[in-house]
């Protein structure tokens, strides 16, 4: 017994000896790289064009704030802030980005190109390159012609060509397996869960996505029309002609020259002078959010579908999404800090929860009671519960191709029971009480629990349509004709009253510095939530020192090595669901025009 005692003890103080080591090991290598990083500076040259890959899917920010872990990719709201830093960076002269992969939706592109243009205005310039133009939609080519040269490779792909998108139908598939699909939903426009309840597009959902569409295609033609200096009538007889090849696109105007993507690197380095180098963006922006003094407006970002409670946040993983526990207390912390003076609320999400949407709703409300203006400045798509978390606020800003609106309710289950006869097995429940299996998927409602679930969403509808007549200032019968679960483009939206100006995050930041009294030359920002994990530590830790020390970006780059990225790459979340009869605020499957 000894002898066992004596060697568990020995195992024991292994493991705690490796640990100690290990931290050890971690402190020795902060300490280097700090030594470096005041050495050093930023470590950035002095003369450099900044390289943005926008080939990827982009999310519009990161609202989780991750862990020391978590892979960084570029956001939206990254190439914003960091193309206003290095705007006012003398030693930035421009900037080559790459794109064409059909990545960006319409908003995600208008909002890019008002980055760039603020960028241009400094006197800085902006190619940009791509292999070809894939995908009809119009998103890339968008943010493309906001820059002073586009590139394309020979004889490639040009598509762009319009907006569109449709949906898949389920419904005949459950008749014949007898599936039992039973949505109840507020009201005709709310088409999410048309998947399995029609065989086809309803009236409705055709009307709404017509006028999206053809809304979103024409604000789209006009910029990029003012962009390439074009006729609108010009451009869309271009579009008309995809798909057509670079050379084809080169006589329309649509593009300036044709060459390889080394090439416009090297016409990139050849305008910014002698010795330029090509710098990654993200090398250079990671820390572009960060106040050069006293930061006196907060930016929350709020990205992904809405659920409730906190993320699930690990040292290999972070949680998607917008959780409710969370972003509610980012606001809190915003209103707390004396020094902010007011709130742009950065919104992109489909919905979800309609519990966790009315706690982040309140944070708001709280906020704004506590003398702080909330600002809310829309990205791709704010719809539903999305739309539910900003109604109060003191402006709403969106940019002309957002999806936004769809007011409403939706509720219900699939039931399987019939289903599994057919293959020859059965199921059998047993509860105490009368609504207990209610959510089951192994039964249909009764036609009482069918009365309660249209009572909920009666309840839930009238509660929402009440909270956007008061917070848009809007009469309640406008506000319910406006609703019915419909999406509308923010051109759209800011007719009918549900949205006050369009434009960017940029517009947005004007009004809550004007709200606040902020002269708009000496706003400085704080993003919210805070960074958690070893890097948020080190950050709070480090607060005093300058953030062109880079030592956090140095440490993010170590942990980016590809071996890490192969590692944590094939990590993913799934898609959250709602139990049975969860009654949400969701706009699913919209089109991405």
């Amino acid at each position: 017994m000894i002898r066992f005692l004596a060697w568990g003890r020995s195992i024991v103080m292994s493991v705690v000896n490796g640990i100690a080591r290990t931290v050890f090991a971690w402190v020795l290598l902060l300490l280097v790289l700090l030594i470096f990083s005041l050495a050093w500076g930023d470590g950035q040259p002095g003369n450099m064009v900044l390289a943005l890959d926008l080939r990827d899917p982009i999310a519009d920010s990161a609202a989780s704030p991750g862990t020391v872990f978590t892979p960084r990719r570029v956001t939206v709201m990254e190439v914003v802030l960091g193309l206003e830093t290095a705007g006012r960076d003398k030693r930035v002269k421009g900037l080559v980005m790459k794109l064409g992969n059909g990545a960006l939706s319409t908003a995600e592109g208008e909002e890019i190109a008002g980055a760039i243009q603020r960028f241009r205005a400094k006197d800085k310039f902006v190619i940009a390159q791509t292999t070809a133009f894939f995908g009809a939609g119009l998103g890339d080519y968008v943010a493309a012609s906001a820059a002073n040269e586009i590139w394309m490779q020979p004889k490639s792909p040009f598509t762009p060509s319009g907006t569109g998108g449709g949906g898949l139908f389920l419904r005949g598939v459950f008749d014949k397996i007898e599936a039992e699909p039973q949505i109840v939903k507020r009201a005709e426009y709310k088409s999410a869960a048309d998947i399995y309840m029609e065989k086809q597009m309803s009236a409705p959902d055709r009307e709404q996505l017509t006028r999206l569409m053809q809304s979103v295609y024409d604000t789209a033609v006009a910029r990029m029309a003012a962009g390439r200096k074009l006729t609108k009538a010009q451009v869309m007889a271009a579009l008309e002609a995809s798909p057509q090849f670079s050379e084809d696109a080169l006589k329309a105007r649509l593009i300036d020259r044709i060459g390889y993507d080394d090439e416009a690197a090297a016409a990139a380095n050849a305008r910014a002078g002698a010795g330029a180098k090509l710098v990654k963006f993200m090398t250079y922006a990671r820390d572009a959010a960060k106040p050069l003094g006293n930061a006196n407006i907060a930016i929350v970002e709020a990205a992904g579908e809405i659920r409730d409670g906190t993320a699930k946040n690990s040292l290999l993983s972070a949680s998607a999404g917008i959780a409710s526990d969370d972003l509610s207390e980012a606001i809190r912390q915003a209103a707390r800090d004396k020094t902010i003076k007011a709130i742009v609320l950065r919104v992109d999400s489909p919905g979800g929860s309609v519990t966790a949407s009315d706690q982040i709703l309140h944070a708001v409300k709280a906020a704004q009671k506590a003398g702080k203006p909330v600002v809310v400045s829309m990205g791709g798509v704010v719809a539903s519960g999305g739309y539910y978390i900003s109604v109060t606020a003191n402006r709403i800003v969106a940019q002309p191709g957002t999806i936004t609106g769809s007011i409403g309710v939706l509720t219900g289950k699939i039931s399987f029971n019939k289903t599994l006869g057919l293959v020859g097995a059965n199921s059998e429940q047993v509860s105490v009480g009368k609504n207990t299996l209610m959510g089951s998927p192994l039964s249909p409602y009764t036609p009482e629990q069918l009365a309660i679930l249209n009572h909920q969403a009666d309840v839930i509808y009238d509660d929402f349509t009440a909270k956007v007549a008061a917070g848009r200032k809007l009469p309640l019968a406008k506000v319910r004709e406006l609703a019915r679960g419909r999406v509308w483009s923010g051109a759209d939206a800011q007719a009918n009253g549900l949205v006050d100006r369009l434009g960017g995050f940029w517009t947005a930041a004007g009004e809550a510095a004007a709200l606040a009294k902020v002269p708009p030359g000496e706003m400085a920002f704080k993003v919210y939530p805070r960074r958690t994990g070893l890097l948020g530590s080190l950050s709070r830790l480090m607060g005093g020192l300058d953030a062109s020390f880079g030592l956090l970006g140095r440490i993010e780059s170590l942990l980016n090595l590809p071996a890490l990225q192969v590692l944590l790459g094939g990590i993913s979340d799934l898609p959250a669901g709602d139990a049975g009869g969860g009654i949400s605020l969701k706009a699913v499957g919209l089109p991405k025009p």
